[in-house]
C-alpha cells in the first residue's frame, strides 16, 4: 500500500532566493505607468459592464485606451534607447 503525504516544506518554505531582485523590481518599477493605465482601463470597462454605455462612459474607455497606448509607446521608446545606448547590455 503506497501512502500519500504532503511535503510540508515544499509547501510551506521560505527561501531568501523567492523574493524578487534588485533587477526584477527595477523593471517592475519601469513598468508601473503602463501598469496603471491598464488598471485604469480595466477599471473604466467594469464599470460599464451592468448598464448601457453612454457617451460620457465611451470618452472614458477611449481616453483610457489611449493612455494605455501612450505608455506602451514610452515603454517600447525607453526601452529602444537603453539597448541603443548600451546600457543594461
Amino acid at each position: 500500500m503506497n501512502h500519500i503525504v504532503t511535503v510540508q516544506e515544499a509547501v510551506t518554505a521560505f527561501e531568501p532566493w523567492l523574493e524578487p531582485t534588485g533587477a526584477e523590481l527595477d523593471a517592475i518599477e519601469l513598468e508601473m505607468p503602463l501598469i496603471a493605465a491598464e488598471v485604469e482601463l480595466l477599471d473604466v470597462q467594469i464599470m460599464t459592464l451592468d448598464r448601457p454605455v453612454s457617451e460620457l462612459d465611451a470618452r472614458r474607455i477611449r481616453r483610457a485606451h489611449r493612455r494605455v497606448l501612450a505608455a506602451r509607446r514610452e515603454l517600447a521608446n525607453r526601452a529602444a534607447d537603453l539597448s541603443t545606448s548600451g546600457v543594461g547590455a
